[in-house]
């Protein structure tokens, strides 16, 4: 009796909450975002009866001459307030601008009903390479403005990572670790991604305590701040990896993985018939569930980009890893990456239907959900964006536009939802906003989306930014095949038949560059009417960035020309225009703190702030992390035969200055003096600078004016 009247409570608090007026939560939303008494302007309400379906729905509309919204679950509600304030409010909160003034803004209240349905069940938010290319320094303030971005865009169920170092670490001393050993495992800030996707063992490490420390308590707020709005995380699941040395310290049986990129030693694989298999797994569950608590979703990529098979059963591995996971939480779903070979044909034949979550890792580029859809299992048409965290514009929008819809169509039963997983952030938010749109509108409102975000993200109509929009989302934001972002010519290791800047990259231009000039002329016409609009700012330096970066590609042949005919002359007057392009895009992106060297430094070096007792050597450490990845990547023989330096390159005030253009002039030195600089060179040179920790300074200006002043410096002619 006892037992039913709790179970009565409870659904009736579990129904409160479902009906529930302005929810606390919801109004700590509105006044982080907007300003405090924003959440006392607009009211709002968790109505499950909404959803007739099990569909996700918000509705729109006015009370008591105030907007009015209403969601089916508490992320429908909150993916209404965004839809509400980008086009109803126009306000278009971004990663260059998440949290605004509403004090004095006049918020409009709707006339009529907009309702609107989901058709996606999931959201899903990230990828493991984004936690270490854009997230590895960010502050607890710095999470907290992206899980309410998140809420903003309807995101259910993201990728969360932060405290996986804290449970390994006492997963291992449990097993009898030792901390030197433990340290030779767990990858450094900067690094923890590769390690674990299973890539890497150590790089960028030892972490000292006060990083665990830190690591656990941002862990526990970012968890808690994500299922206060309504998102079930996606925990790192147990994959069956383990130390290398795991032989030698626990006597058990794995298959040695090999090396990734040359230089480092992959974790091992424990085999699934070891005697300890279960009990190494549950040791892992149970200190996950101590600092992160229990999942609906657990993450696993076995064999990520590689990886030895030979002498393993992979169904029986695949078997046993997914047995495990309902062992520790019953019901829960396994989420894995499509990406290489994975998932396996042995996994999708043996994990039963709704045991998986299959991201399709690169729908809008690459899919693989096209010819079987993974044989039945659901998955989630995926944009991968944003390779190495690289500051170009990229994409490929109008695929974007029909493609999840084509998903829904031919799969309607299979294709579940939605999912952004970049490697890297903060560029072209543009493509952010439409995929997370995406599952809310019908196909035939794709035709005049880029006017509706115009007006959204700067708070006018405007017939110059929607053309200027029209004409990108046609050429440098519809790359017509699947490659990653092109790469800036100045962002490579010097050379005069620059071809990319990474291994695995292009510097080959796919678009007709004159459309993006003519792009960046048209939104200047607005610099006067937009000046000081944050939006506006951030947007017109990264157009006429573009338009100076894509010079460069056709400049550098030029020089190359001139230099093997010998014309010296020309040589020199060439070369200089290019430096001069570097020097005037240092001092234009140096105006933007989205765009400068030195926003990353000092949150790699604020991070030491969160916890007492840190050093000046703590702080050095961590600049070490942050240089090193976005530099020569990893130690030489990874950075040279691996060819992952520079892959991590950036188009930012500072490091275009400090790094790039040094880089240069000190090749059109050498070839002046008939000189060569070997990779062994490059690498020493550049390996020093990762060490550095100045950064020449610019003086403040208007973006707005410099941008203009650029443009007709190079294009008025």
């Amino acid at each position: 009796m006892k037992k039913l009247l709790l179970s009565m409570i409870l659904v009736a608090f579990a129904i409160i909450a479902f009906a529930q007026k302005n929810p606390a939560q919801v109004s700590d939303l509105l006044n982080r975002i907007g300003g405090e008494g924003t959440s006392s302007r607009i009211e709002t309400r968790v109505k499950r009866s909404l959803s007739k379906d099990g569909k996700d729905v918000f509705e729109i509309s006015s009370k008591k001459g105030k907007p009015y919204i209403e969601g089916s679950s508490l992320s429908a509600l909150t993916t209404g307030i965004g839809w509400y304030l980008n086009h109803y409010a126009h306000i278009n909160l971004s990663w260059n601008n998440l949290t605004t003034d509403l004090s004095k803004v006049n918020l409009p209240v709707p006339q009529a009903i907009e309702r609107r349905e989901c058709s996606a069940v999931y959201r899903y938010y990230l990828n493991y390479c984004t936690y270490s290319y854009s997230m590895a320094f960010w502050t607890r303030e710095r999470w907290e403005q992206e899980i309410d971005w998140m809420a903003l865009h309807g995101i259910n169920i993201p990728l969360a990572l932060v405290g996986t170092d804290v449970v390994w670490k006492n997963v291992l001393a449990e097993a009898g670790y030792k901390r030197e050993d433990i340290d030779k495992f767990v990858a450094g800030p900067g690094f923890q991604a590769w390690w674990l996707m299973n890539n890497l063992e150590g790089w960028g490490g030892p972490n000292p305590d006060w990083w665990y420390e830190r690591q656990e308590q941002l862990c526990k707020f970012i968890l808690g701040r994500m299922r206060s709005l309504g998102m079930e995380p996606v925990l790192p699941g147990y994959g069956s990896i383990l130390p290398s040395n795991a032989p030698e310290k626990m006597g058990v049986n794995v298959i040695d993985q090999g090396y990734w990129c040359s230089g480092f030693r992959r974790p091992s694989f424990l085999l699934p018939t070891d005697e300890r298999y279960a009990e190494i797994a549950q040791l892992y569950y149970k200190h996950l569930e101590k600092v992160m608590g229990k999942s609906r979703y657990y993450s696993m990529d076995p064999f990520h980009e590689g990886g030895r098979t030979e002498g393993i059963n992979l169904k029986e591995a695949f078997t046993t890893i997914y047995k495990e996971m309902q062992k520790h939480s019953p019901g829960s779903t396994w989420v894995i990456q499509s990406w290489d070979r994975n998932p396996r044909k042995e996994a999708l034949d043996t994990i039963p239907k709704g045991g998986f979550i299959v991201l399709d890792l690169y729908s809008d580029g690459l899919s693989k959900w096209e010819e079987k859809g993974y044989d039945g299992h659901d998955f989630l048409w995926c944009m991968l964006h944003n390779f190495g965290g690289k500051t170009g514009m990229h994409g490929r929008f109008e695929p974007m536009l029909e493609n999840y819809f084509n998903a829904l169509e031919k799969y309607p039963n299979g294709a579940k939802g939605i999912g952004a997983t970049p490697e890297g952030l903060e560029t072209c938010p543009i493509l952010y906003d439409l995929l997370f749109e995406l599952p809310w509108m019908k196909r035939e409102e794709g035709k005049a989306w880029t006017q509706r975000y115009s007006e959204a993200r700067y708070g006018i109509k405007s017939e110059a930014m929607e053309k200027g929009w029209d004409i990108l989302t046609k050429s440098v934001l519809n790359c017509p095949k699947p490659s990653q972002d092109v790469e800036a010519v100045i962002c490579a290791r010097p050379s005069l038949d620059v071809r990319r800047v990474s291994g695995w990259g292009t510097c080959e231009i796919y678009h007709d560059i004159r459309k993006v000039r003519e792009a960046a002329s048209t939104m200047l016409k607005e610099k006067d009417r937009l000046r000081g609009n944050p939006n506006y700012e951030h947007d017109i330096a990264d157009v006429v960035r573009q338009t100076l970066t894509d010079s460069t590609y056709y400049l550098i042949k030029d020089i190359a020309t001139s230099y093997k005919n010998k014309d010296m002359e020309a040589f020199k007057a060439q070369y200089s225009t290019f430096l001069g392009v570097l020097t005037d895009l240092n001092r234009l992106l140096s105006q933007i703190d989205l765009f400068k060297l030195e926003r990353w430094t000092t949150s790699a070096r604020n991070v030491c702030n969160e916890v007492p007792g840190t050093t000046e050597a703590d702080r050095d450490w961590m600049e070490w992390n942050a240089r090193t990845l976005i530099s020569v990547w990893g130690p030489e023989k990874s950075a040279e035969r691996g060819r992952l330096h520079d892959y991590s390159s950036r188009q930012w005030g500072g490091l275009l200055n400090d790094f790039q253009l040094a880089r240069w002039k000190m090749f059109f030195q050498a070839l002046e003096e008939g000189k060569t600089i070997t990779s062994q060179e490059w690498f020493k040179w550049e390996e020093n600078w990762t060490h550095g920790k100045t950064i020449t300074q610019v003086a403040k200006e208007d973006p707005v004016d410099i941008a203009y002043e650029l443009y007709h410096k190079y294009f008025s002619k």
